[in-house]
């Protein structure tokens, strides 16, 4: 009984101290990939935050995700927090034909993912990369100028990478005071980041800020059930948001466009180039003494141009692709254009066309010469009536001119039925902010 008890106690003690070895071999030789135990001489502002199941996930998933480095390179990147991780590994289905990784981490923060970029991102050389982050500095109660700097590291490293992969920059998210993330200081964020990625064409912003918030500047209960994480309905909305974007960078939506022209009607767009649209002389702008860097941009164009067989406008803004003519996001935020047709159109007419919006996106048509405005109407206005208006879709805009007079609708909805417009004249778009696209231009005399 002695020998059984002394053989039990001495089983137990090896048990004990290889339990403490196992314990302090970890505690002195943690993972590479777990969070560090002090942010002592590590880039960015903001302490990191170290809770147990924050700390978890963040080393499981980095493990994770470092065995996957070769089957990930080349994907779209999305890289973020826990609204990011909440797409999950088969981003709910909505992106079917793109490659993709998700690198999302719940609970991080700016500072956090500047420090994992370069292992978590950079090393499998995406092809593009969407970011939403942010939202938890508040909760750590950074300032929005240090959470700034924070992001204009990242964005500086990303630039160091490669100065022409794409990138999607989000606007955070609204949420409320009572998750410690007020409105004003999430606002002031989304300044701040803009005015970083300003005149890049790398970086197309994406207005998920206006796409989400109520008319306190909050989150919308209906989507953020608890004001911070969104349901399958806002993945849903962000999905549609972000549609419009993959299509122009080229991931999707490559295939031609079969639709036929009604009879009776003459194509102002054939799909693959701008032939019979180019850029017409614009007004002399007064220019003010001291100009604001802020302002407005209107271009100004001194000579006409013909777009003939050309796939681009002269400065790239308006782009030919599988049937579409797509109205590119302007780098410098907002920045007011026309693009004419070549021929001009008397008498009264039927013009027909679909248009695709991101979200608060602000276009116009010009009927001959004044603008019948044609934007993400839910956001932008000024048509909040519309019922049956499809975001992030295609809607269609009928336009018929009797007598001088334009009439519209949008999807069958009444836009105006009072537009005079001159006896002759061409059809123009604009481009304002955010991206808009159109396709299947006709015209049919009347």
């Amino acid at each position: 009984m002695l020998i059984f008890n002394d053989m039990l106690i001495k089983t137990v003690c090896l048990l004990v101290f290889a339990l403490n070895f196992s314990l302090l071999a970890e505690a002195t030789n943690p993972s590479h990939y777990a969070l560090p135990q002090s942010d002592a001489g590590i880039a960015g502002e903001g302490a990191f935050r170290n809770y147990p199941g924050y700390a978890k996930n963040w080393l499981q998933r980095r493990e994770a995700w470092s065995k996957m480095i070769e089957q990930d390179q080349r994907a779209v990147v999305f890289l973020g927090d826990s609204i990011t991780q909440g797409w999950g590994d088969k981003f709910k289905d909505k992106f079917p034909s793109m490659k993709l990784a998700n690198r999302g981490i719940g609970g991080d923060t700016t500072r956090s993912i500047l420090y994992r970029l370069q292992e978590d991102v950079l090393k499998l050389n995406p092809s593009a990369i969407v970011m939403l982050m942010g939202t938890n500095d508040l909760e750590i109660a950074l300032e929005p100028e240090a959470i700034a700097r924070n992001f204009e590291l990242i964005y500086k490293a990303i630039k160091e990478h490669s100065k022409t992969m794409p990138v999607v920059l989000c606007k955070v998210f609204p949420s409320s005071e009572t998750k410690k993330r007020p409105a004003d200081k999430i606002k002031k964020i989304n300044e701040l980041y803009e005015a970083i990625v300003k005149n890049d064409p790398q970086f197309t912003v994406v207005d998920t800020w206006t796409l989400f918030a109520n008319e306190s500047g909050d989150a919308t209960a209906k989507w953020f059930p608890d004001l911070l994480h969104l349901n399958a309905e806002g993945y849903d909305k962000w999905a549609k948001a972000l549609t419009p974007i993959f299509a122009t960078l080229g991931f999707t939506e490559v295939q031609k466009d079969e639709f036929e022209v009604e009879a009776g009607y003459l194509s102002l767009f054939n799909g693959q180039d701008l032939t019979g649209w180019g850029f017409r002389p614009t007004a002399p702008r007064k220019q003010p003494k001291s100009p604001n860097p802020n302002a407005l941009l209107f271009v100004e164009i001194n000579a006409s141009e013909d777009f003939k067989g050309l796939k681009d406008s002269s400065d790239g803004r308006y782009e030919a692709m599988h049937g579409r003519l797509v109205v590119k996001t302007p780098c410098e935020g907002r920045r007011i254009q026309q693009i004419w047709t070549t021929q001009e159109f008397a008498g009264d007419f039927i013009l027909k066309l679909e248009f695709r919006a991101t979200p608060n996106a602000d276009s116009g048509v010009f009927i001959r010469k004044p603008q019948l405005q044609c934007r993400d109407f839910p956001l932008a206005g000024p048509y909040h009536h519309l019922t049956q208006f499809r975001e992030g879709d295609w809607n269609e805009l009928v336009v018929t001119v009797t007598g001088g007079i334009a009439h519209a609708t949008c999807n069958g909805e009444l836009l105006t039925n009072d537009m005079a417009v001159p006896e002759s004249g061409p059809i123009g778009l604009e481009g304002d902010r955010g991206q808009m696209e159109y396709r299947r231009i006709r015209l049919k005399q009347l």
